[in-house]
């Protein structure tokens, strides 16, 4: 596993993140018009292999309809700002003119506010009036909590999302999430993340989870690799959970767990590596906050950028590029990979014979350092 020698008493394993690699084409080329990048999760189909991150950045309940009319999978951050007030525009406001010196200092003090549980059924309603999917999502501290009130609300998908969920969190303090009896007693499907290794991906799927998220969310915005000293190179961690996903499916007699590449996806160019690792679909955090219409308004932030006690993130300014439609469907007016993200992914596929996403992940990947280039 090209383990290398740190020192005498440390090996460590080589692993890769998008940038050290590149995929190859073949023989074979395609039309892009007939490149299908739909892909399928339990019982909902959705046009594009995109979800929207559950980021008070990317996604309002206004921008969670838009984002699912365009084919897309919504996810709305339920421990958010939208479930803490009525009306959060004016705070989103004043979250975009922070002084970077007291953005996470306000942004602690601005989420200190309660969750509103009529307000998590509010939300979701407004989504599913407008006839999308409808997906929100929870911490693995909050889910006992507020379980319930999600599902009782009309969810049709469950996200349990943090900076890493395990199967077998161990606490002497208090009762731990049990994943598995949870999953099994509810109706609706569950994806859970983060994970980064085979063995933590592998026992995440035995749970029953319909998918499992591969990173550590936060993307841009996160500093969990500064503050915590952990970080997953994510061409390396998508191969790995591919691998757990390919071996759990003989041992489940054909039970298959969707694989979701769920941070440091930043561009085009991330998207169609990550499926050619073996992801089977993206969740973009800071390439949706790009839009126009995002209501970070040119920032991007995660949960972990106002943790109470050890903040992983911070608050960054992205910019508003273009329109969610033009971010998703162009016409691209840079050449940066920022915009028109479903016509690159199209695109790549076609330069290397492919029409369907699940053949697109077999497709030849070779080691090339971008600084290399």
């Amino acid at each position: 596993m090209n383990e290398i020698e740190i020192g005498r008493g440390k090996r460590a394993r080589r692993a890769y993140s998008f940038d050290d690699v590149a995929v190859v084409p073949s023989r074979r080329t395609r039309d892009p018009e007939e490149v299908n990048v739909g892909w399928q999760i339990d019982a909902y189909h959705f046009d594009l292999p995109v979800i929207a991150a559950p980021m008070d950045s990317v996604m309002s309940p206004e921008t969670a309809v838009a984002f699912g009319k365009h084919g897309g999978l919504p996810v709305l951050d339920l421990e958010g700002l939208w479930t803490r007030y009525e009306d959060p525009a004016p705070l989103l406001a004043e979250i975009a003119t922070l002084e970077p010196a007291l953005a996470t200092a306000r942004m602690q003090e601005i989420y200190q506010a309660d969750i509103v549980p009529e307000l998590i059924v509010e939300r979701l309603r407004e989504i599913r009036e407008a006839g999308v999917t409808v997906a929100g999502a929870l911490t693995p501290q909050r889910t006992q909590q507020l379980w319930k009130t999600v599902v009782d609300a009309g969810v049709d998908l469950f996200v349990i999302r943090g900076t890493t969920v395990s199967a077998e969190h161990v606490s002497s303090r208090a009762e731990p999430l049990n994943l598995k009896r949870f999953i099994y007693e509810l109706d609706v499907p569950v994806i859970v993340g983060g994970a980064a290794s085979y063995s933590a991906a592998l026992h995440l799927m035995r749970t029953g989870a319909a998918g499992v998220l591969v990173g550590f969310g936060g993307g841009a915005a996160h500093t969990t690799r500064r503050t915590l000293g952990i970080h997953a190179p994510m061409a390396s961690a998508i191969a790995d959970v591919a691998a757990a996903r390919r071996d759990y499916l003989d041992e489940s007699g054909g039970r298959y767990v969707h694989v979701i590449a769920d941070g440091g996806v930043g561009t085009s160019g991330d998207i169609v590596k990550a499926i050619a690792c073996g992801s089977d679909a993206v969740m973009l955090g800071a390439a949706l906050a790009r839009a126009t219409e995002a209501p970070g308004r040119g920032f991007h932030w995660g949960a972990e950028a106002h943790h109470p006690e050890l903040p992983r993130g911070e608050r960054v300014e992205v910019g508003a590029v273009a329109s969610m439609e033009e971010v998703l469907f162009g016409p691209s007016r840079v050449a940066d990979g920022t915009t028109n993200l479903v016509g690159a992914l199209r695109r790549a596929m076609a330069t290397t014979g492919y029409t369907e996403l699940k053949d697109f992940q077999r497709v030849e990947v070779v080691v090339a350092p971008y600084d290399a280039d």
